[in-house]
């Protein structure tokens, strides 16, 4: 599973969109320093593509609580329907996994992040999941286990009938 941070690097944001196609990724965050990185919310790929071109809302590493967008952008800025400039963001995704001074910044995605997302407990009822999926109209829903840290994503095409039913027939065929 491929998962964000609320602090997250530029140069790895980068890199990270520019070698998938997801649609959305979770967010995690380390409440405290021994714990372990649990589920904070989920961020579209679009919000997150929006959020890049917006090269002010980035700042360096700090290791205190003073890490925040001090100008967050407003919902109407990053919720888009499709990308304005898809050729614009390409350009900008090579700058920033090339250019070192992007290495040093990060974006605070706490202000972004859909907090309400739902999520459902590894050994979830795969019935109840594509109820889940049908009545609320998802895109992808996070999996977790019972710390609450991220242990996959189902999305709506792990759900079709025909790669379910071969998954399933595999699964339950004799070893």
């Amino acid at each position: 599973v491929r998962v964000l941070h609320l602090k997250e690097n530029i140069a790895s944001l980068a890199r990270l969109l520019a070698s998938t196609s997801h649609g959305g990724f979770p967010v995690v965050c380390r409440p405290k320093l021994d714990h372990t990185e649990v589920f904070q919310g989920t961020i579209k790929r679009l919000e997150l593509c929006m959020l890049l071109e917006n090269e002010h809302i980035f700042e360096p590493e700090t290791n205190d609580e003073s890490f925040s967008s001090s100008h967050p952008l407003s919902y109407e800025k990053i919720t888009v329907e499709k990308l304005p400039n898809p050729s614009r963001l390409t350009m900008l995704l090579n700058r920033y996994t090339t250019d070192p001074r992007y290495q040093q910044l990060f974006i605070n995605l706490e202000p972004y992040i859909n907090k309400s997302a739902m999520s459902v407990q590894a050994h979830f009822s795969l019935q109840r999941t594509y109820i889940i999926f049908r009545t609320l109209g998802l895109r992808h829903l996070t999996v977790v286990d019972l710390q609450n840290r991220v242990v996959g994503v189902i999305t709506r095409k792990d759900l079709m009938p025909f790669p379910l039913e071969e998954r399933l027939r595999l699964q339950l065929a004799p070893q």
